[in-house]
């Protein structure tokens, strides 16, 4: 029995992340973030149809200054999302541990995020040195392959709460692409605590928004949306990345499937997660030559 100045414990509401605003969700939908014993422990948004409008639109308007900022600029943001992420490793490790971690696999899991941030932030102006080209060509022309952002993302967050979730998400940002991020169902307290990282870590508004809810609910209005580019899926659920194959084909965005058994496989920081979500684009310029003279310019 409870005594009379027994307190209850006020639980803190997880909102969304758009636009760099933290709204309720319009719908006025809840549930509740439990730990490993079954106990409350907070409550979460259940994202909409129009949240994922909102997020799609606040990432639309993101991209273009986003993709076309200084490839150093945005190494030095996710640098410095790593340093935010650093200075708050106490609280992730400790919702981490509310979710059913161990306090020793909630630290590596932290510590794994914040590496793999920084190794991200160092591929930033490399990326386009390794994978661009000059192509030889049968003409009087110099032919040039370059990478370029698909444009709006949309990121399923895998099972891993916080590593998986940074794995997908700092590849696609490094590549000048806007994301829109839906938290794990069940472990999505270090998603929305990773919003507030990223809201206090020089990260543009709009660059990343992040949705909790049911992903199998939110999964067909993202599919078919005409105005996302592409969608990533790391789940080892087949009948879902069957049905966003499906739905997709609408406006032929592309999905990428990244299956991962341990994200703390080094195998998982490969540039080429950055390149699935770019388009090369191949320019033709024609060699000019100067009259009377045998050089071209």
């Amino acid at each position: 029995m409870k005594k009379a100045n027994d307190r209850i414990a006020v639980l803190k509401t997880y909102k969304l992340y758009i636009g760099g605003q933290f709204p309720r969700t319009e719908s006025g939908r809840y549930y509740a973030a439990l730990d490993a014993k079954g106990n409350k422990i907070a409550n979460l948004c259940l994202a909409s149809r129009k949240d994922c409008r909102e997020a799609i639109g606040a990432a639309r308007t993101a991209l273009g200054n986003w993709s076309m900022r200084a490839a150093y600029n945005r190494g030095q943001i996710l640098y410095r999302i790593a340093e935010m992420l650093e200075s708050r490793k106490d609280q992730f490790i400790a919702e981490l541990c509310a979710q059913g971690m161990s306090r020793s696999a909630a630290r590596k899991e932290t510590v794994g995020a914040i590496d793999r941030l920084i190794h991200y932030a160092g591929w930033c102006d490399k990326y386009q040195a390794l994978f661009s080209t000059v192509n030889p060509v049968a003409s009087n022309h110099y032919n040039f392959s370059v990478c370029e952002p698909m444009g709006v993302v949309v990121l399923f967050a895998p099972e891993s709460p916080l590593l998986g979730l940074v794995s997908v998400l700092a590849p696609c940002i490094a590549g000048g692409n806007t994301a829109i991020v839906i938290a794990h169902q069940f472990k999505a307290l270090c998603a929305i605590s990773l919003a507030e990282v990223l809201n206090s870590s020089d990260v543009p508004v709009g660059v990343v928004n992040i949705l909790t809810g049911n992903q199998a609910e939110l999964m067909p209005w993202l599919a078919e949306h005409k105005d996302v580019n592409a969608i990533v899926q790391s789940q080892k659920d087949p009948s879902l990345l069957s049905d966003l194959r499906k739905k997709a084909t609408g406006n032929l965005k592309r999905v990428i499937h990244w299956p991962v058994i341990d994200w703390h496989d080094t195998a998982v920081q490969s540039p080429y997660r950055i390149t699935d979500l770019q388009e090369i684009k191949t320019t033709w310029h024609p060699i000019q030559q100067i009259a009377g003279s045998g050089s071209s310019y």
